[in-house]
């Protein structure tokens, strides 16, 4: 492997994990966050977080100085902050960077994919790819294995990554479409969050109809933005249900659990924001969204869970495949 220079920007507990794989695998890495970031106030005065312990090699900084010098530039922050981090580096006049997206969502205001938030923003001589797919932080930390994908425009990009990143860690498969992996990636968490709902209205036995509608209604939408309809069944989407719809660590199913029981969730939860994004889509594609609705309605029209749910499961007697 040949060893690069990156700089990884958010110190949340998937970007801190990023950072320190990227650092066990044999690269050098600096880590950057907010001098105001809790997160990082955290990392500097203990040498870690409650995840993992931060190796000396690792370099933390609140400082972008070190960015210019970075072969490949990992950006893992809240996804409606993203427009505003790659506007701060475009100021930093870069050229000739690998952009790695390490997160999910879809901007609520434009409904841009992530990917086309970053080339907008970038100069044109910079690539941007993306890292998408199951696992968690505390699973990996343990040593559990499991399998990503990594996707860009760029093919000898997304090889030269695959090539970098991959470790007996962490498998990482080739995606060969990205508005699907990106749409499917950003969807899934609002399945996450409906499957949380389910889950917290003693409803649980709907989440294996919720994982096969979900997969179904998100493929139609992927197919109506000029992606491949079966990337919905690989690792971006349906491919990483385990890890939202089912674990413990799921902060999509957590918040729906508490948010249908009426109790506060502190954490992130991208398919909070993600699901406004959906439904724009949605109507602009032309494409329904059965779930999304629900989910949509539930938490910002304060309609009832659970006959909103109930009722999802009860629509009109057609073909499985027919919308």
């Amino acid at each position: 492997m040949n060893a690069k220079k990156i700089f990884v920007i958010g110190c949340g507990r998937w970007g801190t994990f990023i950072a320190w794989y990227l650092d066990k695998i044999g690269h050098t890495v600096s880590l950057y966050g907010r001098k105001q970031s809790a997160n990082m106030k955290e990392l500097m005065e203990t040498g870690k977080n409650q995840y993992l312990s931060v190796p000396g090699t690792l370099e933390l900084t609140t400082s972008y100085d070190g960015i210019r010098k970075a072969d490949y530039i990992v950006i893992s922050v809240g996804s409606q902050q993203l427009h505003q981090v790659v506007s701060d580096m475009a100021d930093q006049g870069l050229r000739d960077k690998t952009v790695i997206l390490c997160m999910k969502g879809i901007e609520i205001e434009t409904g841009r994919r992530l990917s086309q938030i970053a080339s907008d923003a970038l100069h044109e001589s910079n690539q941007t790819a993306v890292w998408l797919g199951p696992g968690h932080v505390q699973e990996f930390c343990r040593g559990v294995p499991n399998c990503m994908v990594i996707d860009s425009d760029n093919e000898g990009v997304k090889d030269e990554l695959i090539r970098s990143f991959s470790s007996e860690l962490i498998r990482f498969y080739y995606g060969t479409d990205l508005i699907g992996n990106e749409i499917g990636a950003a969807a899934k968490n609002v399945i996450g969050i409906a499957a949380g709902m389910l889950d917290g209205l003693d409803l649980s036995s709907l989440k294996g109809a919720l994982m096969s509608r979900g997969t179904n209604e998100i493929g139609r939408l992927i197919a109506a933005m000029g992606g491949n309809r079966d990337t919905v069944y690989g690792l971006c989407h349906l491919g990483d249900y385990e890890a939202t719809l089912f674990s413990d660590h799921s902060h999509n199913r957590t918040f729906g659990i508490s948010f249908v029981q009426g109790r506060e969730y502190g954490k992130l939860a991208e398919g909070y924001y993600t699901v406004k994004a959906l439904r724009k889509l949605s109507k602009a594609c032309g494409v329904e969204l059965p779930i999304c609705e629900a989910v949509y309605q539930i938490m910002y029209e304060g309609k009832d869970a659970t006959s909103i749910l109930k009722n999802l499961f009860d629509r009109s007697l057609k073909n499985e495949f027919v919308v």
